[in-house]
Order: C-alpha cells, then structure tokens, then sequence
C-alpha cells in the first residue's frame, strides 16, 4: 500500500511527463519507441500508477533530451 504522499509524488512525475510528451507533440507509442519502453508503461507512468526505477527515469529523459534532474523539477 503506498502512502499518500507517495501518491502525490506520482502523480506529479506523471504529469510532468505527460507535459513533456506533449509539449514535443510525442504520442505515448513515440515515447515508448524512443525510451525503449512499453506504451503500456509510459500510460501507467503517466497515470500515477507505476513507480518508475532510476534507470527508467533515466531513458525518459534521454528521450527527451534532458537531464534527469530536469526531469524530476516539478
């Protein structure tokens, strides 16, 4: 069970890469294929629902083109 600051933690990830997908005009599957990672996990990132590991954090902001701290400012 996670706690709920946990939650809020989450979800606030979530929304920052959903932002940045959009704010580059990325669909969830252009994501996907650039971070090497499922459609599938990208949707639950964005959601909130999956808590992702550094390395993972670490795709998503290469596939942005940024850094990781960048991707974590929020």
């Amino acid at each position: 069970m996670t706690k709920i600051r946990d939650e809020q933690l989450l979800q606030a990830f979530g929304e920052r890469v959903r932002s940045l997908r959009i704010e580059r005009n990325l669909s969830q599957y252009e994501l996907a294929d650039t971070a090497n990672i499922s459609r599938s996990q990208v949707k639950g990132i964005e959601k909130g629902d999956i808590n992702p590991s550094l390395c993972t954090m670490a795709v998503l902001a290469d596939a942005f083109n940024i850094t990781t701290s960048e991707l974590t400012d929020f």
